[in-house]
């Protein structure tokens, strides 16, 4: 079982920055694929960015402004966020899934960016 917590979320101005942050509970961390989805308002959850062990990928949509990491030591995944566009507003949710899996099956709760125009 893992459990996440997201943070950092809140009001910024266009072309602004965030730093979300996820932190895990569990010993196996480092075996886990992480993920930052997102959830416009009125639209589907959709995968903006994911990290295994350290390669990474992203939704073309934020390619060049959003950087995802981790640190195994601190059981922690990061979303930094730069060049903010009011498109970007949503409720941003941090996944996990075991490595060699296709689902992810543990969620946080959600933290909410708004991006003001």
């Amino acid at each position: 079982q893992v459990q996440l917590v997201e943070s950092g979320g809140g009001l910024v101005q266009a072309g602004g920055s965030l730093r979300l942050s996820c932190a895990a509970s569990g010993r196996t961390f480092s075996s886990y694929d992480m993920g930052w989805f997102r959830q416009g308002p009125g639209k589907e959850r959709e995968l903006v960015a994911a990290i295994r062990w350290s390669s990474s990928t992203y939704a073309d949509s934020v390619k060049g402004r959003f950087t995802i990491s981790r640190d195994n030591a601190k059981n922690t995944v990061y979303l930094q966020m730069i060049s903010l566009k009011p498109e970007d507003t949503a409720v941003y949710f941090c996944a996990a899934r075991r490595r060699g899996t296709l689902a992810y099956d543990y969620w946080g709760q959600g933290t909410q960016v708004t991006v003001s125009s």
